[in-house]
């Protein structure tokens, strides 16, 4: 233990003085914090603006339905006169959506018959989507309207289009509502730990081969596992710094920021939470600057392993992006597959959803096996030759 601490205070020593270095990595930790506020800001801004102020639609043939277009403007809805072009219009962003009343609207409605509307938009616009719907249930409101009103003047219950009625029991809760936003936390969180890990990593690693001082150590009465094991050591203290304030800049977003106004709804990020995914993220700790270590160790240069160090961290931190989009249940098989079990228990504990003890336990220890290993490997690294010559 002895050995290993010299190592270690050797490495700690070097990387405080590089400041430049470990202040960069800290400051890329605000970048994930930063850009989950402003997302928040705008997406809130966004759909609060589109569903608070009147929707302007354009209108090709308001002369055809003078009724529909009374009830279009009961319902908080600005018509306007449609340009020239509606399509060309839409295209080029100028207007969300449209409607098109065609001539033969009025006969088709006098007549009873299903009179036939068409609305122009574009559905890849995302920035559209809300007025889009506004306009359709508006119209679609119009039509159920009409229809309740003919079956009541031919003695028809408007019942009898109810055959069955659904009611709703919504189970999600505050926090599972936010979903989307949610899952992104795990991604920016395990990023922060690689990030904060990665330039002391580089600089303990093909930094000393660069710099010639990696042979001197080495031949040095040492194991030379203790020289990989100090080094390692060396960067979790930077690694869990970084998921310390990363963990405190989304507590502060959350704090700050008027998220049940923005969004509608309440996302628990206290103490408890903070600390809770803060001890399920250590073994991701482990691993980070493991699997680091080796790669770090078998680049040649510095170029080299900056260029492979950021895949490592969006490998193992992208998973957990799709639970957002494809939920898995945390199974034995997903607590084994190391920070992709950790990112489903951060998911439930911002989810407020029960926990099960086995899966953290599994889930930490399998991450802290597959860390031994890959440390394994790392000492059988240095062990050989191509750790001084890079060849």
């Amino acid at each position: 233990m002895k050995n290993i601490l010299v190592i270690f205070q050797k490495e700690m020593l070097d990387n405080l003085r590089d400041t430049r270095s470990w202040m960069t990595g800290f400051f890329w930790l605000l970048f994930g914090p930063l850009l989950f506020g402003g997302m928040i800001v705008m997406l809130g801004n966004t759909f609060k603006e589109s569903t608070e102020k009147p929707l302007s639609l354009p209108v090709l043939g308001v002369e055809h339905a003078p009724n529909l277009i009374k009830f279009l403007e009961q319902q908080n809805v600005i018509i306007l006169p449609a340009p020239a072009d509606l399509q060309a219009a839409v295209i080029a962003g100028d207007i969300n959506v449209a409607l098109i009343i065609p001539e033969n609207y009025g006969e088709d409605f006098s007549a009873g018959e299903t009179a036939a509307v068409q609305l122009v938009f574009d559905s890849t616009r995302q920035s559209a989507i809300v007025d889009i719907e506004r306009a359709k249930n508006v119209i679609q409101s119009y039509s159920r309207y009409i229809g309740v009103l003919r079956l009541s003047l031919r003695g028809v219950s408007p019942e009898v289009m109810s055959v069955i009625q659904i009611e709703e029991m919504d189970t999600a809760t505050p926090q599972s509502q936010a979903l989307i936003f949610l899952s992104m936390l795990p991604y920016f969180i395990i990023s922060a730990i690689f990030n904060g890990a990665s330039p002391v990593i580089i600089d303990a690693t093909a930094g000393e081969r660069e710099r010639g001082s990696l042979e001197p150590l080495l031949i040095n009465p040492l194991s030379r596992s203790w020289v990989v094991i100090g080094k390692l050591l060396s960067a979790m203290p930077f690694a869990i710094i970084t998921l310390l304030i990363t963990l405190g800049g989304f507590a502060a977003v959350f704090q700050i920021l008027p998220i049940e106004e923005l969004l509608g709804i309440q996302i628990g990020f206290n103490l408890s939470t903070l600390f809770s995914i803060f001890l399920i993220c250590l073994p991701i700790v482990f691993i980070a600057c493991a699997i680091q270590t080796l790669i770090a160790s078998y680049a040649k240069t510095t170029k080299e392993a900056s260029t492979y160090l950021p895949f490592v961290s969006l490998i193992l931190a992208l998973p957990g992006m799709a639970l957002a989009f494809l939920p898995v249940k945390p199974e034995l098989w997903t607590m084994l597959i190391p920070t992709f079990g950790q990112q489903i228990l951060i998911n439930q504990f911002l989810r407020a959803e029960p926990i099960s003890g086995m899966n953290i336990f599994i889930s930490a220890l399998a991450t802290i096996l597959i860390s031994l290993v890959i440390t394994f490997i790392a000492v059988k690294l240095y062990e050989g030759e191509r750790i001084i010559t890079g060849k």
